[in-house]
């Protein structure tokens, strides 16, 4: 025999279309989001038990009277009903009495109160089979949050999981953890795998947490991202901001972070429901793990990101551009590719640069500071033209300290090259495709200048 309870079970379910949602933001469509709330009613036989001032069925139905009349009007919200254990008698048990009675419209409160006043209980409680089923209750909608409130007197009776329904569709991306309130017992060890658990022991209590968590659900919850600079002052800004659902690993939204006209960070609507994961896309990312809002109310979202620019030059007056792997100092991992020529903001710290040159060109520990532009220059490579005649095998090698060093392999069935060299002194060695003998290997050595053109016959 089941206890006598009342449980609220609420399920936010995110089911935003992204694709539909990414391109309309292309196309500069927004349009104020829908709150669309599906009250699942227990109807199971179980329901005509007393509890405090009157039947428990009565209770609930007045109890949710109130409230339809409360959120009816408002703006941007729509409600629809599901209800199970009605249609069929106990006994025998049937698990399958589910049904959505009145879909999702506005201002039809009126129509879920009618239908209510006619329900009479009769049968068991398939809580499982019912969620399951209410995720296809929602029609397709690319600006909705849609909340499921399911009201019930006891448990699952129909060999079903209500945990592992919610853990199942939380992974797919249906919908996310909900708030349990429990009435006259503590369910709390029943409810913790499904959701946020809230106990009320009173008929008022449970009046009072209905509103409250109703409220929370519709009342805007917004917050403000202060990216701290190395003062712990939220100067920064002008970068992607991406939350993700920390369960279930989906995007929820991307923003790109402002300052508004008092120069303070711009504010956000959020879904509150959700424990967020947020990756700021600076250079490097940063992240911050496990971010819970407090719903219907305004939200701080602090992160370190101190920033600092670095510019990127080439000696003399030139278009000429050069790529740049950027990395954290004594790490090996690409963050960047920049070009010469110009500024790129980078987390304080400091990094490696590996310029994309022939040859090659490092300059390690360079410091990023707090709002402050490092500069880096390199000369401007030579220009070498390299004639050969014939055919055949060459490399070019910088000469260092007695020692050669390899830069560029010559393409062996091509008779002229131009190559872009550092300034420097090279060797060029070069034998003959026709050449069967060693000795005929051909050496020239050369000087490249910056800015300046070069011309190496190896065959007069």
């Amino acid at each position: 025999m089941k206890f006598i309870r009342i449980i609220i079970v609420i399920f936010i379910i995110s089911m935003l279309n992204i694709s539909i949602y990414a391109q309309n933001q292309k196309k500069g469509k927004s349009s104020s989001q829908v709150t669309r709330i599906l009250f699942i009613f227990d109807a199971s036989y179980s329901m005509t038990g007393e509890w405090q001032s009157g039947k428990k069925i009565d209770i609930a139905k007045n109890l949710l009277f109130d409230l339809l009349d409360s959120i009816n009007s408002l703006d941007n919200v729509e409600i629809g009903l599901r209800v199970y254990g009605h249609q069929k008698v106990f006994p025998p048990q049937d698990c399958n009495d589910t049904k959505l009675e009145i879909p999702f419209m506005k201002n039809n409160a009126s129509r879920i109160k009618a239908k209510l006043k006619t329900i009479v209980p009769k049968g068991t409680t398939p809580i499982a089979h019912s969620l399951e089923e209410a995720a296809n209750d929602f029609p397709s909608c690319s600006n909705c949050r849609n909340l499921i409130i399911l009201i019930t007197d006891g448990i699952e009776e129909c060999k079903g999981d209500p945990c592992e329904v919610s853990q199942s569709l939380q992974k797919k991306g249906i919908f996310l953890k909900p708030f349990v309130i429990g009435i006259g017992n503590n369910f709390k060890n029943f409810f913790d795998c499904v959701g946020t658990y809230f106990d009320a022991s009173t008929e008022k209590g449970f009046k009072d947490v209905l509103r409250v968590v109703v409220s929370q659900a519709i009342n805007n919850t917004t917050a403000q991202v202060n990216l701290l600079d190395i003062n712990g002052k939220p100067t920064e800004t002008n970068v992607n901001m991406t939350f993700y659902d920390k369960d279930n690993e989906q995007i929820k939204y991307n923003y790109m972070h402002t300052l508004n006209t008092r120069g303070l960070p711009d504010t956000i609507q959020l879904d509150p429901e959700p424990t967020y994961k947020m990756f700021v896309h600076t250079i490097p990312q940063v992240t911050l793990d496990s971010i819970k809002l407090n719903p219907g109310r305004h939200n701080i979202i602090a992160v370190d990101a101190p920033q600092g620019y670095l510019l990127l030059k080439m000696t003399g007056n030139t278009n000429q551009s050069l790529p740049c792997i950027v990395r954290k100092s004594k790490k090996m991992s690409t963050l960047n590719v920049q070009n010469t020529n110009t500024t790129e903001k980078y987390i304080v710290g400091k990094y490696d640069l590996e310029f994309l040159s022939l040859p090659r060109m490092k300059v390690e520990d360079v410091s990023i500071k707090q709002s402050y532009t490092t500069t880096v220059e390199i000369p401007q490579p030579g220009l070498v033209n390299i004639f050969t005649s014939v055919v055949g095998y060459g490399s070019i090698y910088l000469e260092e300290e007695n020692k050669l060093k390899w830069v560029y392999n010559l393409r062996e069935n091509s008779t002229q090259e131009t190559v872009y060299l550092l300034p420097g002194n090279y060797r060029v060695i070069f034998r003959a495709k026709s050449a069967t003998q060693t000795i005929y290997t051909k050496e020239n050595s050369f000087k490249v200048e910056s800015g300046k053109s070069f011309t190496l016959k190896l065959f007069n």
